[in-house]
């Protein structure tokens, strides 16, 4: 694509599904509640698809719950209860992540996570994943007033790092990721070897690049 890429000074990334594989973990938390309601386990490619979208994908996949059926709060609670306590047992980065945050460390361009998991499951990931807790700045779901496809957690972690929206770019595996940076006003790369909600392709996002595995972005930043 022909958007200048010489510009940009720090980059941000979104967590499940382009830095960090996280659904075994996710799936096996949806299966404990899924056992809890007397029911036998569903695949792990039933759930990764959807693990972009929370609690409420997971759910949806377990259990037919949509957000307005009256049993949903419960379940939720119940499937974080379940997800605290498997965290990072059978999850671990993308291949390739640890040398993408290593050639960008090395470049001095500070690069952080801006994610819509709440700090409750967030932090203690990064505390456990080394890779991940060298992040300059990390935003989450309850960060701020509002969750992605708002602008405002890209726009707080811009401001975190001290850099314009414009010099920065946000990778991520989800179609609000693309939406989020367009509405911050920076650039969005789609991360196609991730969850992606289920779609075949990331073109209908519009994004202004994509990367089919993490070490790409180094090339597409003229780093490799």
């Amino acid at each position: 694509m022909a958007a200048p890429w010489n510009g940009v000074r720090a980059v941000l990334f979104d967590l499940d599904g382009t830095l960090l594989d996280s659904a075994p973990d996710l799936a096996a938390a949806a299966n404990v509640v899924r056992r809890n309601a007397g029911l036998d386990d569903l695949p792990l490619s039933d759930y990764r698809p959807f693990v972009g979208t929370g609690a409420r994908g997971m759910l949806r996949i377990a259990l037919g719950l949509q957000p307005d059926m009256p049993e949903f709060e419960l379940r939720r609670e119940e499937f974080f209860q379940a997800y605290e306590g498997l965290l990072m047992q059978h999850s671990g980065l993308f291949a390739g992540v640890p040398q993408l945050v290593q050639g960008l460390e090395q470049q001095g361009r500070p690069w952080g996570i801006v994610t819509n998991k709440s700090e409750r499951f967030t932090l203690p990931i990064a505390r456990q994943e080394a890779t991940l807790g060298r992040a300059a700045v990390v935003v989450c779901g309850d960060t701020t007033p509002h969750a992605k496809p708002h602008p405002a957690p890209l726009l707080h972690a811009c401001e975190r790092l001290g850099i314009l929206p414009e010099h920065a770019i946000y990778v991520g595996d989800d179609e609000r990721d693309m939406q989020a940076a367009r509405a911050a006003g920076m650039r969005g790369v789609a991360a196609d070897y991730g969850y992606l909600g289920g779609v075949d392709s990331t073109a209908g996002w519009n994004p202004d690049a994509a990367i089919k595995n993490p070490l790409e972005l180094l090339k597409l930043l003229g780093m490799d």
